[in-house]
């Protein structure tokens, strides 16, 4: 008799880790989809923010980020981004963004291909440039990774390379010493998975503003606010603000915050003119604290400039 009660009450426990995973699936691949990549250090990549940025640094520039969020959870969120953009002309920029976003048993790639035109203001240093976005990413979806157990029927059925179109469209005006800019990165919207029982995660718009400014505090002493919002319907709004100084224009150091989320420590380094660095690290302030030691992010940046360029005083953003 003990022996059976035994065995019963370990299939009622295999059951309910199978109820709790399913549950906890379907609430990562809803968050998964309607929103996008989250980045720290998002005032080094504006491009994947906004495609409007495309070509306003002056000459052709390649970065390199990979973000582990939330480190310790399984199937948490890895992001890798590779942006390159330059000017074409005086007016025109092109850029093209790959990035591959994974979250549980979902994963998705990014190919972007961006577009600016940029008109002048004034006679000084004040622009305004209109952005556009075009592309596309393929979503898969492998519901054996974690779920062995008696599966339920709505996730027996894999998604495998299922294409989305992407268009977008941004705004951003820029100068030597600050920078605003709104885009929308999407205007299609999609259903990500349509079981037989049940639809999972809607994709929805998306709709970021952006914005910094650098203030000379002395010679050597730089300060850089930034701030950054992102707001989907349906989801709770994102805000980030952020405090940099750079010193000697060669280290960086900062903090951020993450509104009800997440508090982070920044660095950065200035390695040569034309290769630079940095670092966050996010400690999170959610029940997710209990079971996570934080978020990594870096990333690589390389200019490609002129001797001309090189001559003229550089941009932090």
């Amino acid at each position: 008799m003990g022996i059976r009660t035994n065995r019963k009450a370990q299939r009622m426990k295999r059951q309910v880790r199978t109820s709790c995973f399913v549950a906890l699936l379907m609430g990562i691949l809803s968050i998964s989809a309607q929103q996008d990549p989250q980045f720290t250090q998002y005032m080094y990549n504006t491009l994947n923010v906004n495609p409007a940025y495309a070509g306003s640094r002056g000459h052709l520039t390649a970065l390199l980020l990979h973000r582990s969020q939330w480190v310790g959870v399984n199937g948490a969120p890895t992001t890798q981004v590779l942006a390159v953009d330059g000017p074409m002309g005086n007016n025109v920029g092109l850029g093209l963004v790959l990035s591959h976003d994974a979250l549980g048993p979902a994963s998705e790639v990014f190919v972007d291909a961006n577009f600016s035109y940029t008109v002048k203001l004034d006679d000084k240093d004040k622009l305004l440039s209109f952005g556009l976005k075009g592309g596309g990413r393929m979503f898969n979806v492998d519901f054996s990774k974690g779920l062995v157990e008696n599966p339920d029927v709505a996730f027996q059925n894999n998604i495998k390379n299922k294409f989305f179109p992407t268009v977008g469209a941004g705004i951003y005006y820029h100068n030597k010493k600050s920078y605003l800019g709104l885009a929308v990165p999407n205007f299609f919207a999609q259903d990500h998975y349509d079981g037989e029982e049940q639809e999972i995660a809607a994709e929805r718009l998306h709709y970021y503003l952006i914005g910094g400014k650098i203030m000379d505090l002395t010679p050597d002493i730089k300060f850089k606010p930034a701030f950054f919002v992102k707001w989907v319907p349906g989801a709770p709004v994102i805000a980030d603000i952020s405090a940099n100084a750079m010193l000697m224009e060669t280290f960086t150091a900062g903090l951020a915050y993450r509104w009800d989320d997440s508090f982070s420590a920044l660095l950065g380094l200035q390695i040569s003119p034309d290769l630079s660095m940095g670092y966050s690290y996010d400690l999170t302030t959610s029940d997710l604290r209990s079971y996570t030691s934080g978020t990594h992010e870096v990333f690589l940046r390389y200019e490609f400039k002129t001797v001309e360029k090189r001559l003229k005083s550089p941009r932090f953003y």
